[in-house]
Formats: C-alpha cells, structure tokens, sequence
C-alpha cells in the first residue's frame, strides 16, 4: 500500500520534524558509538602493550629462551602462564630470533611457528594492532625481547581477545540507546509542539491553499489603485507596491531600509511613520495631494495606505474659480440691478440729465477698474482673475487695490500656476482682511526680474504670527474650521510646492502698520524672448 504525504501543514511539518529527529539522534549515536570502539580497541591494544613490556622485563625470560629448547613444562612457559593468569590476557607468547614459540596458551603449540609475523618487534620495534591468530580476532602488543647486554633474543606477543572489547562496547549500548531514545523523544514533543502552534497560526489551510493566497495577495498589492506601504517596528520598509512607488517617487531598493532614510523629511515622513496621528490626513509628495491613513500591526509594526486625491483637488480648485465667478456675477448682478434701479427713479422723476450723468459715471468707473488692471497685467487669464476677485472683495466689502507697481508682461511659461498661486493667496487675504475692519484692503503687486515673477499679496488683517510663518505652508493646518467633505490647509502648500517646483521660495511676513504680506518668486516663470511689439493680448470681452 502506497503511503500517501500529508497535505495539511501541521501533519507536514510534524512528519518532516520527526523525520529530521529521528534521522539526527541515529547519526548522533553512530557518530559516537564509532570514536567509542576505536577508543575501546586503543585501550586494549595500549593494555596488550604494557602486559607485553612487563612480560618482557622479566629478567629469567630471556636468559631461559637462550639456554633451553622450548618446553610444554619449562620456565618461560611457566612464567608466561603465571602473568597471563594474573593480567587475564587471553594469551602470552614468547617467540626466538626464530618465531619459534617458547610459551602458548595451548601447549602443542610450543616449538611451532607463530601464526602472525613477528617481525617488527624482532628488529627493534614495540608494535600494536589487531590480528586473526589460533586464537582468534585479537588486540595484540609485541615488544622485542633482550639479554642482559641489549641483544635481542626474541619477542614477546600478548593479545587481549577482541570479544572481550566488544562486550564492553555492547554493555554500554543499552545506556546510549536510552539516552538517544530520551533525546528523540524530547524532538518528538518540541515537533508536535511547533507543529500545534503553526496549526494555529495557518488556520489549518494547506500549502498550496498558503500558495495561492500568497499570489493573491501579490496580484492584490499590485493590482488596486491604493499605495500601500508596510513597515516593521523599527521603521523599516516590508513592502510597497506599485502605486505606493509612483505616488512617493520610491525605487524597488527601498525595501528592507528605514523609510526615513528613503523619503525626505517633511509631513509624508511624519504621517507615514506615525509621528502625526489621525485618520485622512492630507499630505502633498511632489505636487500631488495624498490621504494617508496608518493602522498598527501586532509585531508593532504598521501598514499605510495612500490615496492620491491630485485630480479631485484639481478638480475641487476648478470649482472654486468657478464658483468665484459665480460670485463675482451674482455681485455684479446685485450691483446693476441696484443701478438699474437708480436710473429708473430718475427717468421717472424726469430728472433725465442726472439719469445721463449717472450712466456716464458708472460705466467709466467700471471701465476703469478693467482697463487699469489690463494696462499693468497682459496675461488675459492673470488678469480676467485679478478683475473677477475685485467684485467678490466688493461684495465682501474689501476694497481689492492692484498696486502702481504692478507690471506682468504677455509671455508666462504657464498661466495656469500664476492663477493657482494668486488666487490662493488672494483668497486667503480676503477671508483675513474681511470682518476684521470697515476699511479692510488686500493689496496685489505683481512684479518681474528677468525671467522672475515675484507676486506679493498684502491685508490689513490680523497678521500670522511669528511662530506660525512656517506652519501656515503646512500640508492640512489652517486656523479656519474645515467645511463638510471640504478639507483645508491645502492652498498654501500647493503655493509653497509649486514654488520649489520652480525653484522659487514662498515666505509671510508683517505688513508695515498691521497685517500680513505673502511673497512668492517664481524663476523663469517667463519666456526669455518678448513678443513684438503690440502682441499685448487684452481683456476684451472679459466683463461681458
């Protein structure tokens, strides 16, 4: 019957575990019963040897090879006996320059040939090791065998009987197999252990199940519209995937490094590894607008996730200008119908020359306020704003001043910044200066150096304080309260950005005799080369 692997990754990993343990303690005591019965057979050997030196110290041994012939009953086998007796040898020989044995466990074996050869011990060498002889496998030790002058006479070979190792080496088998025994299944129950504990962790699922929810996940990761960013509890980058890299500017070398060490410092830093807490926090990476939102894990690390939120933004700015010119109609609206009126009175008074007057004023001075600002901005979309914000201030009853100063040539880079950079900061001036006076102003003064826009935005209001000039350019603060679904505190840090962008800066400061100045410059915000002369675009149409 064929056995058929587990397929759930406890049974798995506790087949593998008792596989590995059980294959570790049979090598464990392989490995020591091998040294064990070398050491065992060295021990017997060295034994062999000695008994052999003492036999062969013996001063009458040597003198009785010498004068007699070998004898079952004579002194050298007598002697030989005696020591075999008392070391328990399993045999003493003594041989001649001849191997002619003298003495022998067996006496019929006295005055034949030795069965091994003697001779190294016969030149001069003590020699060990272990040989098959009359008597069996044995560990033998032979030493030469000297007269009183030195001469060698003889060896002498003692062996101790190789069964007698092997039962030491068997008796103390039982005390190394329970010991393995004790240690296998001490594995046994730190595998079943381990293996419990991954049961729990993986839910009981099987491997390819972890598979295939591993390729979903990566499919997942990669796949939705969301950035996602896992860090470990020292801050260290786990994974990103592909919307988190295009929406932070990271590389693929960002895994396994701290994420300050790969995001400069700044508000995404600070969101991103928990240093500012919240839910939706708002966060601008390289002209983007970003929601981030972070939640703990339970090794103490954390996973962010990012929204990118440019083109609601976008979009979100797009209403407001339109909304703005919403306003500024409806204001001039209000404003004509209160003329009309006016005029209507006088008609019907017959009061017909002030009626003209009357007309005459207002349309000059309406004008005026267009032709004054077309004559100092050339850019019809700077200038269609800066005109569409005066009537909002005036029905917010600030009066908006362009500044004697203010020149802006026809020939911007893109309009389309200098609109979002003025208009934010017009907007944040008006919200200042309004309510706070009866005279309230904001003050524009758009100026160029070179190729350099520098536009300075000026309010009666309040002011910033000093501590807070760096804060206001902060990606989501703002002292006002944000409206439903309409987050603030992002405007002056889309001016800030874009500035950098440009390589440019954005700064506040005190205005002389209260209030604030914003000032922004914008580096080759201009085309080098002017138009030709009388390329000024104007405003016509702009007011109809």
């Amino acid at each position: 019957m064929r056995l058929r692997w587990p397929r759930r990754v406890f049974a798995q990993v506790l087949s593998v575990q008792l596989l590995i343990t059980t294959g570790v303690t049979a090598l464990t005591a392989g490995l020591f019963l091998r040294p064990l019965g070398a050491q065992l057979d060295e021990q017997a050997e060295h034994r062999a040897l000695a008994i052999a030196q003492a036999t062969a110290a013996q001063p009458g041994i040597a003198h009785a090879v010498l004068a007699g012939r070998p004898d079952p009953d004579g002194p050298v086998q007598a002697a030989a006996e005696r020591i075999r007796l008392a070391t328990e040898a399993s045999y003493v020989v003594v041989v001649d320059t001849r191997g002619i044995r003298y003495s022998h466990t067996t006496p019929g074996q006295i005055g034949r040939h030795v069965s091994t050869d003697p001779g190294p011990a016969l030149t001069g060498h003590e020699w060990t090791g272990i040989e098959n002889g009359t008597l069996g496998r044995s560990a033998r030790g032979k030493v030469p065998l000297r007269d009183t002058e030195g001469a060698i006479v003889g060896a002498v070979s003692v062996g101790i009987a190789y069964d007698d190792v092997r039962d030491v080496l068997l008796h103390a088998l039982p005390g190394l197999l329970t010991y393995a025994g004790a240690a296998l299944g001490a594995g046994a129950l730190a595998a079943f252990a381990l293996s419990w504990r991954l049961r729990k962790r993986t839910h009981g699922i099987e491997l390819s199940e972890i598979s295939a929810l591993l390729d979903e996940r990566e499919a997942i990761l990669h796949g939705i519209r969301e950035g996602v960013v896992a860090l470990d509890r020292r801050g260290r980058v786990r994974l990103v995937n592909d919307e988190a890299q295009r929406l932070l500017g990271l590389g693929p070398d960002a895994i396994g490094r701290p994420l300050d060490a790969v995001l400069p410092p700044g508000r995404t830093a600070d969101v991103l590894t928990g240093r500012v807490s919240g839910t939706d926090l708002l966060t601008v990476r390289d002209g983007r607008v970003l929601v981030a939102n972070r939640m703990g894990t339970a090794d103490g690390g954390a996973v962010a996730t990012l929204r990118d939120r440019t083109e609601l933004e976008q979009l979100g700015r797009e209403l407001d200008g339109t909304r703005g010119l919403t306003e500024a109609l409806r204001a001039q609206d209000h404003e004509h119908a209160n003329r009309l009126h006016t005029i209507v009175g006088l008609l019907e008074l017959g009061l017909y020359e002030e009626a003209v007057d009357f007309v005459a004023e207002v349309t000059g001075a309406h004008r005026a306020t267009a032709e004054q600002v077309t004559e100092r901005v050339h850019e019809p979309l700077v200038s269609a704003l800066l005109v569409g914000k005066s009537a909002v201030a005036a029905e917010r009853g600030v009066a908006l001043r362009v500044s004697g100063g203010t020149r802006l040539p026809g020939r911007v880079v893109d309009p389309r910044d200098l609109v979002t950079v003025l208009g934010n900061l017009v907007d944040n001036a008006l919200d200042a200066a309004g309510g706070h006076r009866a005279e309230a102003f904001v003050e524009v003064d758009v100026r160029v150096t070179g190729a350099t826009v520098v536009m300075s935005v000026a309010d009666n209001g309040p002011g910033v304080p000093a501590a807070a000039r760096e804060l206001v350019f902060a990606d989501g603060w703002s002292t006002k309260e944000a409206a439903p679904n309409r987050p603030r505190g992002l405007g002056l840090s889309l001016v800030r950005r874009l500035a950098e962008r440009y390589g440019g800066s954005a700064r506040v400061g005190e205005r002389d005799g209260g209030g604030a100045v914003f000032t922004v410059e914008l580096p080759e915000a201009l085309h080098p080369q002017a138009g030709p002369p009388g390329a000024v675009r104007s405003l016509e149409g702009v007011n109809r």
